[in-house]
């Protein structure tokens, strides 16, 4: 595998790890549909000029296929994260992060119901071996702590938001392969955001949720989660799908709890341990296993 593939591969995992920890920040702050819809309006605006005239040249693309474009942009950039972020307000880290380790689990089911993939051994063993690997991570190394695993209404969101990123991850293959990638991804924002509107609108009018108080800290959130996990994570989830396939990037979303916990440990100031080093040694070997079967896209 290439450097670069690897990176593709990595990037994503890690920048949304940070997400789930800024998005957790802004609970309470900003809402959470808002704060999607936001985030897409930062990406967009910096992505779009720069990818304008590409775009005008991909037009008859983007006119042929504005069904495709429509779906996976109200799959990804209306829903996946705006759930993900109305996961965050009821829901702890620990069960977002086990609820997202699912994903493979979810990629296998819905490509075998839906696309026809099969599933083979070894892509069912690392799926397998990797969600023990993240299992371990989530509870500590200690098994005592599997009984303090509760299932909250954001569990849901969150269970039906990883539904939805395996669709759109699946369907993501059938985009015009002539199409450059990044018109591919500002269509679909531009498409998110529309759909986004109508629900920003009904969660300010009946969501219940205070004002937002504009400073450098609320500002910042925005940013952040518009430069990065937005647009560079789903530049890089993009380039790694159509370099990989559907299967394997799903497998390195894995990775997205341990990157969350180191995190959380350097922000608590506190020290790796052992089942750190455990979790990592085997959602790798199931990355590894899924990587023997899956087909590289021609």
């Amino acid at each position: 595998m290439r450097t670069s593939t690897l990176a593709f591969l990595i990037c994503p995992p890690l920048l949304w790890a940070s997400n789930a920890i800024v998005g957790r920040m802004a609970a309470g702050a900003i809402p959470p549909i808002t704060l999607n819809f936001l985030r897409w309006i930062v990406a967009i605006s910096i992505l779009l000029p720069f990818v304008y005239s590409q775009i005008k040249t991909d037009w008859n693309l983007v006119k042929k296929h504005w069904v495709l474009f429509a779906v996976t942009g109200f799959l990804s950039a209306t829903c996946y994260n705006a759930l993900q972020y109305l996961a965050l307000i009821t829901s702890s880290p620990i069960n977002i992060a086990l609820i997202t380790a699912s994903g493979p689990i979810f990629t296998l089911l819905v490509g075998r119901a839906f696309f026809n993939a099969p599933i083979g051994r070894a892509a069912a063993m690392g799926a397998f071996v990797s969600l023990l690997g993240v299992g371990w991570v989530l509870i500590r190394g200690d098994l005592d702590n599997v009984l303090k695993i509760a299932f909250v209404a954001g569990d849901l969101f969150m269970l039906l938001a990883i539904g939805l990123w395996s669709v759109y991850t699946w369907l993501l293959r059938s985009r015009p392969p002539s199409m450059s990638g990044y018109s591919v991804l500002t269509v679909q924002i531009g498409w998110g955001i529309l759909f986004a509107v109508p629900m920003v609108i009904a969660e300010i009018l009946w969501g219940g949720y205070p004002p937002i108080i504009w400073n450098s800290v609320s500002i910042g959130l925005v940013l952040y989660v518009g430069v990065f996990p937005a647009l560079l994570g789903y530049i890089c989830w993009q380039q790694a799908v159509a370099r990989t396939g559907s299967q394997l990037p799903m497998f390195f979303l894995n990775l997205t709890p341990v990157f969350a916990a180191l995190m959380s440990v350097i922000l608590l100031g506190e020290f790796p341990e052992m089942y750190h080093a455990i979790g990592l040694a085997l959602i790798v070997l199931g990355i590894a296993l899924a990587n023997k079967t899956v087909k590289k896209p021609g």
